[in-house]
C-alpha cells in the first residue's frame, strides 16, 4: 500500500535507572539516509538502529535522536568512609615519622583508589530497553507514513479521474472538431473561388484528420491511469514507478498540445499537465 515518506514519532520511558527518549523524523529523499545522534555510552547499538531502519524503511532521509537522563541518585559521589578512615590514619603515621610533616590533603586521599565508589549502573539493561523503545518509535513512525500515503493516494486518484474526465471529452468532441474543419475547408475554398472537386476535398479532409488524429494519445493515456491505479494498490516502494508513469502521461499530454487544431483540444491539453504536475509533487512525498 501507498506510504508516505514524510512522519514524525517520539516515544519515552521511565526506569528506576533513568529516563530514555527516542525521537524520529523522516522527509522525502531518493535513497535511505539515515542520521542517528547517539550518547557517546549507547553508541554500541548504532549498528543495530541501522538494520533495524533498513528492514523497515526503503526510502528517506531519517533523523533518529536518542536522549538518555540517568537517575540523579547513580550520579552522586559515594565514599567508602570505613577505607578512608585507614587511609588517613596510614597517612598521618606516614607524617609522623617526616621530619617535616605536611598536613593532609583531602583532595589527594579522595584520589586514591578504592576511596571514591562508583555506583555501577548496568548498562547492558540500558542498550536493550533503548532498542526496545526504538522498535516502538519505528513502528509508529511506519503507521504515521502508511495514513499519510493513504491520504496522498486519493489525492492522486481524484487527479487520475479528472484525467479520465477530459480525455472522454476529447476522444467525444473529435468528430465535431472534424466535421467543423472540413465544413472551414470549404468555405474557405468557395471563398477563393477555387475549384476543387469532391474527391481532391476529402483527401484533403482525411490528410487534416489524420495530423489531428489522438486516438492514440488518448489509449496510451488510459492505460497510464489505469497503470497508476494498479500500482497504487502494490506494497513496498512504489515511488520511482509513479514518478516514471508521470513523465509518460506528460509525454502524451505534450503530444495532444501539438496535435491540437482548435482551442479547446489545447485548453485540455493544458489541464492534462496541470493535473500531471499536481500529481507529481504528490508523488515525490511516496516511498
Amino acid at each position: 500500500m501507498t506510504k508516505s515518506m514524510t512522519a514524525f514519532a517520539r516515544q519515552e520511558a521511565e526506569q528506576s535507572w533513568g529516563s530514555l527518549s527516542w525521537e524520529i523524523r523522516s522527509v522525502n529523499h531518493r535513497y535511505l539516509e539515515p542520521h542517528l545522534r547517539l550518547p557517546d555510552s549507547l553508541k554500541e547499538i548504532e549498528p543495530l538502529i541501522r538494520e533495524r531502519l533498513r528492514k523497515n524503511l526503503s526510502r528517506g532521509k531519517v533523523e533518529c535522536t536518542l536522549r538518555f537522563f540517568p537517575e540523579a541518585s547513580l550520579q552522586q559521589l559515594v565514599i567508602h568512609e570505613s577505607y578512608a578512615r585507614q587511609v588517613v590514619s596510614a597517612a598521618e603515621h606516614v607524617q609522623s615519622l617526616l621530619e617535616t610533616p605536611q598536613p593532609l590533603d583531602a583532595l589527594e586521599i579522595l584520589r586514591w583508589p578504592g576511596v571514591l565508589q562508583d555506583v555501577k549502573l548496568d548498562m547492558d539493561k540500558v542498550k536493550q530497553a533503548s532498542l526496545e523503545l526504538f522498535d516502538k518509535a519505528l513502528t509508529d513512525l511506519s503507521a504515521g507514513r502508511h495514513r499519510e500515503g493513504q491520504e496522498l493516494a486519493l489525492l492522486i486518484e481524484q487527479r487520475l479521474a479528472a484525467i479520465s474526465d477530459i480525455v472522454a471529452q476529447v476522444r467525444s468532441q473529435m468528430p465535431e472538431i472534424l466535421a467543423t474543419q472540413r465544413d472551414t475547408l470549404k468555405q474557405r475554398l468557395a471563398e477563393l473561388q477555387v475549384d476543387l472537386d469532391d474527391a481532391r476535398l476529402e483527401q484533403e479532409v482525411v490528410l487534416m484528420a489524420q495530423k489531428a488524429d489522438v486516438d492514440e494519445e488518448m489509449d496510451r493515456l488510459n492505460t497510464h491511469i489505469q497503470e497508476v491505479r494498479r500500482v497504487l494498490q502494490q506494497n513496498g516502494p512504489i515511488g520511482r514507478r509513479l514518478d516514471f508513469l508521470m513523465q509518460e502521461l506528460n509525454r502524451e499530454a505534450n503530444t495532444l498540445s501539438s496535435k491540437a487544431i482548435v482551442s479547446n483540444t489545447t485548453q485540455s491539453a493544458v489541464e492534462l499537465k496541470v493535473l500531471i504536475e499536481q500529481m507529481r509533487e504528490q508523488i515525490q512525498n511516496i516511498e
